[in-house]
């Protein structure tokens, strides 16, 4: 390589770098509005993903605000639909361990909310597209987290059987080809008779509690 393509090729990442700087302040900038005036940080936040070229982990920061704030405002249908821009990042934009840390504590944020229809979509997106992208453990995970916000709502029994289905599901995800227990997951067998356990004792079915030990 010449000397001219060496300056040429430090010139492009120097230039890059200075993208990502701008990109970062901008961040920071519009989060700091974010208590004393959310609709600027709700603009300011678009302008951030726009400025990204490619997805990156500030578009990704920058619709998470945007969701927390359209959460806290009731604005469930726009944020749904952010969520959703959200979680295209997660397949190739930003690492899976990062991806499961942001994702873990917005579905912790959304789920203080009573808006049963919104917060069952919240769930059903999240988990479409942790199936698509193979993350087995965070959609067991949040399939789990989800059963548990079922039973603590008490979304359960005759005529509401939210939990149940969870359950059958995430039973289904621990089983081998026969529909033995796949043994090798015993850590996450073992969560899903907890929270069997708790909702036959909650609904006091002690015939399919002794069943479930």
């Amino acid at each position: 390589m010449s000397d001219e393509e060496d300056y040429g090729f430090e010139y492009s990442e120097d230039e890059e770098d200075t993208e990502d700087v701008e990109i970062e302040n901008k961040y920071y900038e519009a989060k700091r509005s974010v208590e004393s005036d959310p609709d600027l940080t709700l603009k300011e936040m678009d302008a951030v993903i726009e400025m990204e070229q490619e997805q990156g982990q500030w578009g990704f920061k920058a619709l998470k605000q945007i969701v927390k704030i359209l959460f806290r405002r009731g604005q469930y249908d726009e944020m749904l639909k952010r969520y959703k821009e959200m979680l295209t990042y997660v397949k190739s934009a930003v690492t899976r361990n990062y991806s499961e840390k942001k994702i873990n504590s917005i579905l912790e944020y959304v789920s203080q909310s009573q808006e049963l229809s919104h917060l069952e979509k919240f769930y059903e997106m999240t988990l479409e597209v942790l199936k698509e992208a193979r993350n087995e453990r965070l959609w067991f995970n949040t399939k789990l987290k989800l059963g548990k916000l079922w039973f603590d709502m008490k979304v359960f029994g005759r005529g509401n059987a939210k939990l149940e289905k969870v359950l059958k599901e995430l039973h289904k995800s621990c089983q081998k080809e026969d529909g033995s227990d796949d043994l090798k997951k015993g850590t996450q067998l073992l969560e899903i008779y907890a929270l069997e356990i708790q909702m036959h004792t909650e609904t006091k079915n002690t015939k399919k509690t002794e069943g479930t030990l």
